[in-house]
Formats: structure tokens, C-alpha cells, sequence
């Protein structure tokens, strides 16, 4: 199955070459593909703030290649480069604070920097751990795929039509996706049957990214208005809902794309299961419970404008990005070191003891 996966391999939203990061800028799309090269750290704080890149394992890959870009230009301005390249850090950090594995890759940074900061080669040294994070993700992608696809076969036996939210495909990730890595493995399986895509106000990544992805690839795909979920779950024969994760907390949590966890209690009720797929750097064990996430709310003017048109009254908009969907609400969680079914603490404590898949 893995060659192919492989094989399916189509879209990029992110290239380091020539010392840039360059970037697809997921704004434009569906309707251009556009590239934005970023060449120092606030560049790249600045194209993950506004959107340029999206999706919780992206936006950490990003993240570790714009602090290399700012080890470069601190080392070549001289003097105490290491106490410089802090605002970098910070400024990276903040960039979008929900997505755990924005800080997982720059801790990540982090550590490999103190231990090479005196080589002769750290910029290197620094540049090579930035590509083991991107390719690290897209294996993991791969992983999960599988994974992810076994879980489908041995539930359901028939074709299935599924539903998704947000995007999570190629374009969120370092390579296949994460939830739509799945459903794409499970379609080259011949197991889907249709796909229907929230539109995910107010950025619409389901219908602009989402249904791009999918269309390109010839996976039959429908975009739904996002409240319109329970009616397809009682009319459509929908058998999984299969999103992604910004961060999962300990006792399983899971804070996702606004929207996420309606769809998980209308899951429920109709009976439909309900899969997360996100790698492990997305578990954040240091958070209890979902009630410690912090959620990030951005500008109302995002809900009451359309391309810069005011479509909405005159009146406030109450904007949070991510919501929080309880385990007790979740079937399985789907990452590269394994399945949790039904996740709890004592399950997800397990899971991140593994060192790899087995």
C-alpha cells in the first residue's frame, strides 16, 4: 500500500531551496497558485499570522525553517548571535499559539542548537534538523494513512461516504495529510465511496482546499455548508466523520478547526464514529485537559467580510479559530507510534511511552 501512497503524492505547500522558504500562499487558492519566498524569521511569523500556510503540522515545519533563517542572519551580523536569535523565537512562538506543534519544532530547534551552538558547522547542523522535521511529518503522514485505512476496512465493508472538516491534506502537512490521508489511502483501497466537505467558515479551507485537493485527484468530493453536517449524517449514510488536531491534551482533548467538536456530538447521536488522525507531535502532555488550551480568536471583520466586502450588519462578531471536542466523544485517535480507541489518560500515557510503532 505505501508504494501507493507514494504514488499519490501530488501537492506541496512548502520548499526550502536556495536558502528561502518558500511558501504556497493557501489564500489565493483554488484560484492561483502562488508561491511567497521568505529569507528572515519575522517573514515567516508573519506569512503562518496571516494565513499563508495553515494547519497545525505545516505551520510547525515552517516554523523550524524560519528559525533557521534566523540563525543565518544573526550569525552573519556577529556578536552574541545566540542571545539575538531569542527574539526569533518569541516572535515564531506567537505567530499562532493554539497549534501545539508550532512550539514542539522550535523546542525541537531549540535543543539541537544548544547542542551544537560551538560546531564550526551549526548552521548546518541546524538547516539538516529543519529537513528531519519536514520529512519526519511526511513519513509520519504515511503511517497514519495506513493506519488510518486498516481502521476503515475492519468496521465498515462497503464503500463508505464520509465527511471532513477544515483541510488536512497535503497542503496542512509535510506531505500526504493527516485526515485526508486517510480518506485518500482509503479511496486508492477502493473503500470511499464519496467525500462531503464542510466549507469551514469564515477561511472556507474545506471548499477552497479541501475540495481542490480532492478534485484534483479525481476523489468524488461535495462541499456542504458546515451547518448542514446533521442533516447529511441523517440522510446521506455518512459512516465516519475523520478530521485532524491542532493540540491533543492528555486525557485526549482534542482542539480542532471551529466546528469540530458540533460535529463530534452530532456524531454521536446518529451513530456515525468519529476518527482523529494527527501525529504525535501534536500530544501535548504537559496540558491536562482541553480546558487548558488556549484559543486563539481572530478579527470579527473575518466573519462579516467576504474579499474585503462588508456582508455582515454593523455589529460585532465573536471569531474563536478552534474549539474543543471532549474525548469521551472521540472513537479513536489516529497517530504514527499507533491507534488509541476510545482514548483516555492512562491510554494516551501508553501511546507516547512508544518509541516507534508496534
Amino acid at each position: 500500500m505505501r508504494d501507493r501512497l507514494l504514488a499519490a503524492e501530488k501537492v506541496k505547500a512548502i520548499a526550502w531551496r536556495d536558502g528561502a522558504l518558500h511558501l504556497l500562499d493557501q489564500r489565493a487558492l483554488p484560484h492561483q497558485e502562488t508561491w511567497l519566498a521568505c529569507t528572515d524569521a519575522a517573514a515567516v511569523a508573519q506569512a503562518i499570522t496571516s494565513m499563508v500556510v495553515r494547519g497545525a503540522p505545516v505551520i510547525g515545519i515552517t516554523a523550524a525553517y524560519g528559525l533557521l533563517l534566523g540563525a543565518r542572519q544573526r550569525h552573519a551580523q556577529g556578536g552574541d548571535w545566540l542571545a539575538a536569535l531569542e527574539q526569533d523565537f518569541t516572535v515564531l512562538a506567537m505567530a499562532r499559539p493554539t497549534a501545539v506543534n508550532l512550539s514542539w519544532a522550535l523546542n525541537r530547534m531549540r535543543e539541537r542548537l544548544e547542542r551544537v551552538k560551538d560546531h564550526v558547522d551549526v548552521l548546518d547542523l541546524l538547516e539538516a534538523e529543519a529537513a528531519a522535521i519536514h520529512e519526519s511529518d511526511r513519513e509520519a503522514n504515511l503511517t497514519m494513512a495506513q493506519l488510518g485505512v486498516d481502521l476503515i476496512r475492519r468496521q465498515q465493508g462497503n464503500l463508505q461516504t464520509v465527511l471532513t472538516h477544515c483541510n488536512t491534506g497535503a497542503l496542512a502537512t509535510g506531505g500526504f495529510g493527516t485526515a485526508l490521508g486517510v480518506i485518500r489511502g482509503a479511496f486508492i483501497e477502493g473503500m470511499i465511496e464519496r467525500v462531503y466537505a464542510d466549507e469551514t467558515r469564515p477561511w472556507l479551507q474545506g471548499s477552497r482546499l479541501t475540495a481542490w485537493e480532492l478534485a484534483n485527484e479525481g476523489i468524488p468530493v461535495t462541499v456542504n455548508a458546515d451547518s448542514a453536517a446533521a442533516h447529511l449524517m441523517k440522510t446521506k449514510g455518512i459512516t465516519w466523520v475523520i478530521v485532524g488536531a491542532d493540540r491533543i491534551t492528555a486525557n485526549g482533548d482534542v482542539a480542532n478547526k471551529i466546528g469540530t467538536y458540533q460535529l463530534a456530538v452530532t456524531a454521536m447521536h446518529h451513530g456515525v464514529r468519529f476518527m482523529v488522525v494527527a501525529p504525535s507531535s501534536t500530544i501535548d502532555m504537559n496540558l491536562a485537559s482541553g480546558e487548558d488550551i488556549p484559543i486563539e480568536e481572530r478579527d470579527g471583520r473575518e466573519l462579516l467580510e467576504v474579499g474585503g466586502v462588508r456582508v455582515g450588519a454593523e455589529v460585532d462578531a465573536f471569531n474563536p479559530v478552534f474549539d474543543v471536542t471532549p474525548a469521551d466523544l472521540i472513537d479513536v485517535i489516529v497517530t504514527e507510534k499507533g491507534v488509541v480507541e476510545r482514548p483516555d489518560a492512562a491510554k494516551l500515557a501508553q501511546l507516547m511511552c512508544r518509541k516507534r510503532l508496534h
